[in-house]
């Protein structure tokens, strides 16, 4: 099992630590709602530098982006981020990244932590443009910032004006007495905030200067038990649960980051699926009465007939109730539809609800 720079940090502040992706990782520090709700009102930080960093340069390095993925790269201006999935020939999706344009002919790709390997050989197996492929991922760390305080809690630790930096955009500059350091704006909580991408030498240097500036702000490292339910306030989708290699994109709801003005992977028949329909969607649902939804229960509709399966589900600190995503059949997928979840053979009423559960 892999450790990250800052795992000796983790075990020193007590964290409970797990496996996660082949890396020992921080779940919990001092519980998940007190976590959730740090982020969600001050300022917490993530450790996540098991991600995947891939540098794809040269001449044709956004020929092949294009070709791997749904979203289009070209609409891309330097400093920008664009949230894309790599879709595989069988109608599923390899992995979800985002796409950083450094420059022309420079761009910058985080993956999953579970699918580093898989993605590496994905695009590499597809890369017949001479791209230059570098694979940093053992290389980086990389911090997750995320709250309303956030802003606040760095800007003394940079020369660059956190405050402009537009969600999914990014600069590279000095950072808590750093050069060259990424600073992005891409979250993955709904809180605000910032990632910092920067050498695994650096990193410890980074995450103790970054807990003294925001000591002032109520500043907490945050577990990765927490990083789920602020995810799934937002709706956004987790890899191996809500969106899978069997799982469409158009399925997923993620149409808006596929984009048929360009040829990519299985696009004519992912164009065919949009233009037919399908079969099931991914949908959004409240608990109507006190219960957890669970990844794998199952989905009924009023006379007990299987319509669907629970991908995600939580309580929701931010929200007092039980929230979770799933896939469904389409008749049954319109908001405020009355599905029921299967909890210990006893079939518990839910809501379909246009997602995010938690609006700011």
């Amino acid at each position: 099992m892999k450790n990250t720079a800052l795992t000796h940090i983790h075990e020193a502040l007590g964290a409970k630590m797990l496996p996660f992706a082949g890396y020992n990782m921080p779940i919990t520090y001092e519980g998940v709602n007190a976590e959730h709700e740090t982020v969600r009102n001050a300022v917490g930080v993530f450790d996540v530098s098991h991600m995947g960093e891939f540098f794809l340069s040269g001449p044709n390095a956004l020929a092949l982006i294009q070709k791997v993925t749904s979203n289009d790269a070209a609409v891309l201006t330097d400093g920008r981020v664009q949230y894309s999935c790599l879709p595989n020939n069988e109608g599923g999706i390899v992995d979800d990244l985002l796409v950083y344009k450094i420059k022309d002919e420079e761009y910058l790709l985080v993956v999953n932590a579970s699918n580093i390997e898989k993605d590496w050989n994905w695009i590499s197996s597809h890369n017949d443009l001479g791209v230059t492929m570098v694979n940093r991922s053992d290389d980086y760390s990389l911090l997750a910032i995320q709250g309303p305080k956030a802003v606040e809690a760095l800007q003394s630790l940079t020369s660059v004006d956190l405050a402009s930096i537009k969600y999914y955009h990014f600069q590279i500059g000095d950072f808590a007495g750093f050069n060259d350091v990424i600073i992005s704006a891409t979250g993955y909580t709904g809180a605000g905030g910032f990632e910092i991408y920067c050498k695994n030498d650096q990193a410890e240097a980074i995450w103790n200067k970054v807990f003294e500036a925001g000591a002032p702000f109520g500043i907490q490292p945050i577990g990765l038990a927490a990083r789920d339910t602020l995810r799934l306030e937002m709706g956004f989708c987790l890899y191996g649960n809500d969106i899978n290699d069997t799982t469409s994109p158009i399925e997923a709801g993620l149409g808006w980051i596929t984009k048929f003005n360009k040829e990519f992977t299985n696009s004519a028949s992912l164009k065919a699926q949009k233009e037919a329909g399908v079969s099931r969607k991914l949908i959004g649902f409240e608990m109507q009465e006190k219960a957890i939804p669970r990844h794998d229960y199952e989905i009924v509709d009023a006379n007990g007939n299987n319509i669907g399966i629970v991908t995600s589900g939580t309580m929701a600190p931010s929200l007092g109730k039980g929230i979770g995503m799933g896939y469904v059949t389409t008749e049954n997928s319109a908001a405020d539809s009355e599905i029921f979840i299967r909890i210990r053979k006893k079939d518990v009423l839910a809501k379909v609800v246009k997602m995010p559960f938690y609006k700011n």
